[in-house]
């Protein structure tokens, strides 16, 4: 089985590389290409993966 974790990372990089084609088809611009990739496909879910963790060991440490 796999985690939700790799699930989300697997979602948002597939969007990312998606994203950073329509802006390689769109614009010229490597910064707003790189953001692209780098922002929506590490950054993103890594944050939205340690909050998910933060919530879950906040919520077991109230017991």
């Amino acid at each position: 089985m796999v985690s939700r974790d790799t699930l989300i990372t697997a979602f948002f990089a597939l969007l990312a590389v998606d994203l950073w084609q329509l802006s390689w088809r769109t614009t010229d611009n490597v910064g707003v290409q790189l953001g692209l990739l780098v922002g929506i496909g590490v950054v993103l879910p890594t944050l939205i993966n340690e909050a998910r963790r933060r919530r879950r060991t906040r919520s077991h440490g109230d017991d």
